[in-house]
C-alpha cells in the first residue's frame, strides 16, 4: 500500500489543455476489530496503522492506559487492512456498554482493500449519464469564490463549505459545518428538502476530496465535483467507475487540474 500514487491528469491553464502526472494521497480502508468483532472502519493514508488504532481507542474510551491491551496487532500480517485489539478482561468489563453498541459496520472481511470497497459501491450505486457539459470558466470562478458562502469561516477561520450551483451556475444551497462530511450532508439535505436536488450539476468544496464525499455525491446524482485541494487516489479511482467529474484549482499557475470524467468540462482535442 503506498502513501502516494501517480496519477495521469489534465491541466487546464485558461487557454490550453496540457497533460501532467501529479502524485495523489493514498486512501484505504482499515478495519477495526476488537475481541475479535468488527468494531469500525475507518478511512485513512496507509502507514502508522499501530499507532492510529491506538489513538482511536484511547479516543473513543475503549482503553485508558496501555496496559488495557492485552494485544494490538495487524491480523495476518503487515500488508492487510485489518488491525486487531484485545483487552485484558478486566477492562473488557469496565466497558462492556461501549462494546456491546450497535451499527457501527457490516463489514468483516479481513481481506478489505480500496479496490474491494469501490468493487461494492460500484455495485450498488449506478454510474451517472453524461448529462451535459458546463463552461469551465464559470465553474473555476464559482470555486475561486467560494468564500461568499463561508460567513463561518470568515468569523472562525474553522469552517468548511459545500455549495451546490445549477447548470446556469445559480446557487441552489450552501451549508458550512466544522467536518467537511457534515457540510456536504448539509448541503445536499437543503437541496433535497427544497426539491431542487435533482436540479443539480455542481458541487464546490472547500476541502480536498475524499472517497466518502465522492460516495456522497454518487448517492445524491451531482455529476461534478471542484475543489479547494486535490482528491485522494482512491477517490478519483471511485469517480472514474461511478462516471463522476473531479477538479481542483491548478498549483501550476491558473486553471484546473482535471481528474477524471473530464468531458464535462473540456472540449476532445
Amino acid at each position: 500500500m503506498n502513501t502516494t500514487i501517480q496519477q495521469q491528469i489534465i491541466h487546464w491553464d485558461r487557454k490550453f489543455n496540457k497533460s501532467k502526472e501529479k502524485n495523489l494521497l493514498g486512501e484505504e480502508p482499515l478495519s477495526i476489530r476488537i475481541q475479535g468483532n468488527p468494531y469500525s472502519v475507518v478511512m485513512r493514508t496507509p502507514g502508522n496503522e499501530i499507532e492510529l488504532v491506538a489513538g482511536f481507542c484511547l479516543t473513543e474510551g475503549i482503553i485508558d492506559t496501555p496496559d488495557d491491551y492485552k494485544s494490538l496487532a495487524f491480523c495476518d500480517g503487515e500488508d492487510t487492512n485489518t488491525v486487531a485489539v484485545t483487552l485484558v478482561p478486566s477492562r473488557r468489563e469496565q466497558i462492556s456498554q461501549i462494546l456491546d453498541r450497535r451499527g457501527f459496520i457490516s463489514q468483516t472481511s479481513c481481506g478489505l482493500c480500496g479496490k474491494e470497497i469501490v468493487k461494492d459501491l460500484f455495485q450498488k450505486i449506478q454510474p451517472l449519464q453524461d448529462n451535459g457539459r458546463i463552461d469551465i470558466g464559470r465553474a473555476l470562478s464559482c470555486l475561486e469564490n467560494i468564500t461568499r458562502h463561508q460567513p463561518l469561516r470568515q468569523q472562525t477561520r474553522a469552517a468548511h463549505a459545500a455549495v451546490l450551483f445549477d447548470s446556469e451556475f445559480e446557487l441552489l444551497a450552501s451549508a458550512e459545518d466544522v467536518g467537511r462530511h457534515n457540510a456536504v450532508d448539509k448541503v445536499i439535505g437543503k437541496a433535497f428538502l427544497d426539491s431542487k436536488l435533482d436540479q443539480t450539476a455542481l458541487l464546490i468544496l472547500s476541502s480536498r476530496i475524499s472517497f466518502e464525499l465522492v460516495q456522497k455525491a454518487a448517492r445524491a446524482r451531482i455529476p461534478i465535483i471542484l475543489a479547494i485541494s486535490r482528491p485522494t487516489a482512491l477517490a478519483v479511482q471511485l469517480a472514474t467507475e461511478l462516471n463522476i467529474t473531479l477538479a481542483t484549482l491548478s498549483s501550476d499557475g491558473p486553471g484546473l487540474y482535471v481528474f477524471c470524467a473530464a468531458q464535462r468540462l473540456l472540449d476532445a482535442k
